[in-house]
């Protein structure tokens, strides 16, 4: 168990691997050849241009302005700088909201704090349960005692932490509310004003039914021109493109080489030899430069034939499609209206916008993904339940029971004062951190597997995984492990009816461990984030080897982004044991402040000057926020029943049972209030939009911007140059389709004719990419 000492060594041990972080980011982000690293968004956006310093040669390495070095901190009030609304324009909607999840953290938590330490730290200390309670089999250190398990059992002191949990809950709900609030109106006016985009025209279309006489292109067409006829604009089917994409993707990976072998030779004047077996290891001696040469033309001929097979194979088009529409109102009703009396038929979405798409997925017949989303469940249930058991092993052998039990020769050292206070105050939290790294790797994939179409809800289901399992295995399963496990031998020496009594008691001796981990992951962990240091290493590998160009300098540039999958869960956790802890043990509340506190100023600069997001949602992910902290509120309330009934204060106990009804319906009041605006566009704004687009800009042509919005970008890759321009490529696709009469028997009559051909789909662009009618 971990003494105030052991924290407080913790504690220092943390702030300095902190501060040494803060520092080296300092100096490195100084150094014109790092500047790529620490501010790629400005790069990016065509902003920044690389530091020019005359003089010595050295200048172009290394800063030599000593006064710059004094400043190292003011990074800090930078990044708080910069307004809300330029932020916006900077970043994005989901960039800002990201950010103000952080903020809510501080709004519920340091008046939550100053109120426990007012009223209940005082409560609890002045107590004396632990020392009369007799328990002697459970170990208590100078934490507990400013906890709930230091009050007398039936002690009216219960009635102070009842009151406080009503005010805790009330403060809570009423912080959510205006958030709510405030987020759904920041999307709406988001929406109102955003550019023109392809998704806001955009439809996607699932779950289209066969038809012996038609092609999918075909039947998309007649179905929409007969339901949507007032609207309906164009369309673009789905491709079975993911072997095309492979290929595309090993060719890129061959230049790549190439480019390295290349830069080789002008560097050391010598042909490189390389050997074609496995991983390089054995095999014929080649030429490597004429190998790879070779080797991509074999890969260009494979690629052209795959993708004249992925134009002429029926069997590659998908019953999937993008249809666009001529006005945002017409997309909205389409949408979020059903389309036939078969509600498994003809599905509507909103598209995600092209950059947001995860194209592998599309190819998965619709049919299969409710199987697959059954056995992902079913295995991460496995995956949650089954890792206790190594997180247990891990935990306990990272304790100073668990080294004198597997390492009896350590006990000289583990005796020495700090080495002790480290293992108990430190070690425990860098054992879980390292145990989870792979984590959210295997989730994303288990995401994919599942078929969701866009990277957005890809690591929208990946976060909330990431949830569930935080929640069972780092908070459930320490304090369970730690009451059963650890005091298993206290267990079965004792009386059947002192059980709950225990259990009760030493729920709170957990606090020791979550502020080790707080301190660990949150801390240190984000100190490390604005470093930077595996995207730093991999830009000088990439800048040394591989760079020729100045296009080969921006793609070697990994700006990354705020990585929703792993962020979100992470903040979820702490909003989770702040409000656990509020009531039960406050000393908890100031570790949780500074994390909160220290993660908005550095994601705050991350997102100003690093991170380039992959998408934009407009905050689509609020409304899982909301009801994660909601989950933790109603838990926290949960578990202070729990301990106040093995408290025996079973008078006072009944009054927490209003809070979680109160909770719920309080949840229920904003799901119904603001959810909405998440999920639905409102036709009233899009009425609007397209009357004021109209006004401004009458004669744009939509068709146009449209063509080429929802090619898969294999396509785009594989039938133009690289360095075309995008300009005569966007002229190249808009090819207009020919009209001929309908050829299935059942439309023959349709009041609206075809304006395709039997033979050319207008999904793809007639270079080599023909759409033959499905048998």
């Amino acid at each position: 168990m971990a003494t105030l000492s052991d924290i407080g060594v913790a504690a220092g041990l943390n702030i300095l691997s902190a501060f040494i972080f803060f520092v080296a980011f300092a100096i490195l982000r100084l150094q014109p050849f790092n500047d790529r690293v620490y501010f790629p968004k400005w790069y990016l956006k065509g902003l920044r241009t690389d530091p020019v310093h005359g003089g010595a040669f050295v200048r172009k390495f290394v800063n030599l302005d000593w006064r710059s070095y004094l400043r190292f901190l003011n990074w800090m009030p930078a990044a708080l700088r910069m307004p809300e609304l330029e932020l916006i324009d900077h970043a994005g909607l989901d960039s800002v909201v990201y950010l103000r999840i952080y903020l809510v953290g501080l709004k519920i938590f340091v008046p939550i704090a100053f109120l426990a330490w007012a009223v209940l730290v005082p409560v609890n200390a002045t107590s004396t349960g632990l020392e009369s309670a007799g328990l002697d089999n459970i170990t208590s250190s100078d934490i507990d005692k400013l906890s709930i398990s230091n009050v007398h059992s039936t002690s009216e002191r219960f009635w102070a932490h009842i009151l406080v949990a009503y005010a805790f809950t009330f403060w809570t709900c009423y912080i959510l509310l205006k958030e709510y609030e405030k987020v759904a109106s920041m999307r709406l006016q988001f929406l109102a004003a955003e550019k023109r985009r392809p998704d806001q025209f955009t439809v996607l279309v699932r779950n289209i039914p066969p038809d012996p006489d038609e092609s999918v292109s075909e039947l998309v067409e007649h179905f929409f021109l007969v339901n949507h006829p007032d609207n309906y604009l164009s369309h673009q089917v789905v491709y079975n493109a993911n072997k095309l994409a492979k290929l595309v993707k090993k060719k890129k990976k061959l230049q790549n080489w190439l480019v390295y072998y290349q830069n080789k030779v002008e560097r050391t004047s010598e042909r490189p030899q390389i050997k074609t077996g496995f991983l390089g290891l054995c095999g014929n001696k080649v030429d490597a430069i004429d190998h790879h040469n070779t080797e991509i033309d074999k890969l260009s001929k494979e690629i052209a034939l795959e993708r004249d097979n992925v134009s002429n194979d029926p069997k590659s088009i998908m019953p999937a499609a993008f249809v666009s529409f001529k006005t945002r109102w017409g997309a909205a009703v389409c949408a979020q209206t059903q389309q036939t009396r078969n509600p498994t038929m003809w599905l509507t979405e909103w598209a995600p916008e092209p950059r947001d798409i995860y194209w592998s997925n599309l190819a998965i017949p619709y049919v299969s993904l409710t199987v697959r989303r059954l056995i992902m469940a079913v295995a991460f249930f496995f995956l949650t339940f089954f890792f206790m058991i190594p997180i247990a092993i891990v935990q306990g052998l990272a304790s100073i029971d668990g080294i004198q039990k597997r390492a009896p020769w350590l006990n000289p050292l583990i005796e020495i004062p700090f080495i002790k206070s480290f293992i108990q105050g430190f070690l425990p939290g860098i054992a879980l951190k390292l145990f989870l790294i792979f984590l959210p790797t295997i989730l994303m994939i288990m995401s994919k597997f599942e078929g969701f179409g866009s990277i957005s809800s890809l690591e929208r289901r990946a976060a909330s995984r990431y949830y569930l399992f935080n929640f069972v295995n780092i908070f459930l399963g320490n304090i369970l492990t730690g009451t059963a496990f650890e005091q298993l031998d206290s267990f079965i020496h004792q009386a059947a009816n002192e059980y709950p009594i225990t259990i009760g008691t030493a729920i709170p001796l957990k606090a020791s461990f979550f502020i080790t981990y707080i301190m660990v992951d949150g801390w240190a962990g984000i100190a490390a984030e604005v470093l930077m240091l595996k995207p730093l290493i991999i830009y000088h590998l990439k800048n040394f080897f591989l760079v020729k160009t100045e296009k080969d300098r921006e793609e070697a540039m990994d700006p990354g982004s705020i990585g929703f999958n792993t962020g979100e869960p992470r903040i979820q956790l702490y909003f989770l044991l702040g409000l656990v802890y509020a009531s039960v043990t406050p000393t908890v509340l100031p570790f949780i402040i500074v994390f909160f506190g220290l993660a908005y100023v550095v994601f705050r600069h991350q997102i100003i000057n690093v991170y380039n997001q992959e998408y934009e949602s407009g905050a689509a992910f609020w409304p899982d926020v909301h009801f994660r902290v909601i989950i933790a509120l109603i838990v926290s309330q949960i578990v202070l029943m729990g301990l106040l009934t093995t408290k025996k204060a079973a008078s006072s106990t009944p009054f927490l049972i209003v809070l979680p009804v109160l909770t719920i319906w309080f949840h229920i009041y904003c799901k119904g209030r603001f959810e909405p605006a998440f999920v639905r566009y409102p036709l009233q704004e899009a009425m609007m939009k397209d009357t004021l687009e109209r006004a401004t800009d009458p004669n744009f042509n939509l068709k146009a911007y449209l063509q080429n919005a929802y090619v898969h970008p294999v396509f785009k890759a594989s039938l133009f140059d690289e360095d075309e321009d995008e300009e005569v490529m966007s002229l190249k696709l808009e090819t207009e389709s020919l009209t001929v009469p309908t050829k299935r028997q059942s439309r023959r009559n349709t009041p609206l004719p075809s304006r395709i051909s039997g033979a050319s789909s207008p999904s793809l662009p007639d270079h080599g990419i023909r759409n033959h009618p499905e048998p």
